[in-house]
């Protein structure tokens, strides 16, 4: 089953809708999150959608932010989870089936304005500027780096976290202290580099590399001092670029787990940036199949 809209606007008053999410407020504390099976690919929302991506962005979510406190016991990191129940309105009903697995309370905190970008390989939009300028982000990384290298240490890269139907912008740790403060920046980018290096290990475990990833953080107002929370989704296909560890090649591009090869079919295509697509079949299964094999492989558990 493929879900691409949500309808629950008679139980829940609806606050907006992301590329892939819909969120509703519960009460004042209290959001409930949707994640539906829509996929976008360079900040394009695609006509048709993935079988079941959302339960796998949801249940995968939900595993990292019961882990990565376990992998990080020392941060003592907060995240907005709550819980995958269904609130109580939706319990029980014959719908609530339908939102089982993909929907997550989640607490109402103040989300920061940026993205909380880590790299720890060259790839992507990363990779294209340094073949133009020798820069991450503007930062210096030094020369001869092929494709796809592993970066010494991890690069914490932020971008800007763009409106609907705009772009997100890469742009400097300097700036992003500018947005959000030095202090809140300084905090946002030490967790971050912390949970991907964790999250990293781990997954090379279990024969994923995962190149880079992407995290949202919160501020928690009811605590004193206020707390950075980690928000959104963590760690999954969407977010992420994972790669098949045990095809990894430097100086090329990698097999993925991710929304590659579907970024890939729109490039080979002339759709990048192209409003109205849709994929054929045969794309949205092979997306799918990678998103399934890495929740399978990094969770253990059996497929959805």
């Amino acid at each position: 089953m493929v879900l691409t809209s949500t309808d629950l606007g008679r139980y829940y008053k609806l606050l907006g809708q992301g590329k892939v999410r819909d969120v509703y407020e519960i009460d004042a504390k209290t959001l409930l999150f949707v994640a539906t099976d829509r996929i976008s690919a360079f900040d394009v929302v695609l006509e048709n959608g993935i079988p079941n991506k959302g339960k796998i962005l949801t249940l995968m979510s939900r595993f990292w932010f019961t882990q990565i406190p376990k992998l990080l016991p020392s941060a003592s990191l907060e995240t907005h989870f709550i819980s995958l129940d269904l609130p109580k309105a939706l319990a029980g009903t014959k719908e609530g089936e339908l939102y089982q697995d993909r929907s997550m309370q989640v607490k109402r905190l103040k989300v920061f304005p940026i993205e909380s970008i880590v790299r720890g390989y060259i790839t992507g939009s990363a990779w294209s500027e340094y073949k133009k300028s020798g820069t991450v982000h503007g930062i210096n990384v030094g020369e001869g780096l092929q494709e796809s290298q592993q970066f010494p240490t991890p690069l914490w890269t932020p971008s800007t976290k763009a409106e609907a139907g705009q772009h997100d912008e890469n742009i400097t740790p300097e700036q992003a202290a500018k947005i959000i403060g030095s202090e809140y920046a300084n905090k946002i980018a030490s967790l971050s580099v912390q949970i991907y290096s964790a999250a990293r290990d781990y997954a090379q475990a279990h024969g994923i590399i995962i190149a880079d990833t992407k995290f949202e953080f919160a501020l928690d107002e009811s605590t004193q001092p206020p707390s950075v929370v980690l928000v959104d989704e963590v760690l999954t296909p969407d977010s992420s670029r994972f790669w098949d560890a045990t095809k990894y090649t430097v100086g090329r591009p990698q097999e993925s787990l991710d929304k590659q090869f579907l970024r890939d079919w729109l490039i080979a295509n002339g759709l990048k940036g192209k409003e109205g697509v849709t994929m054929p079949a045969e794309v949205a299964e092979r997306t799918y199949q990678g998103y399934m094999e890495a929740y399978t492989r990094l969770t253990g558990a059996e497929s959805i």
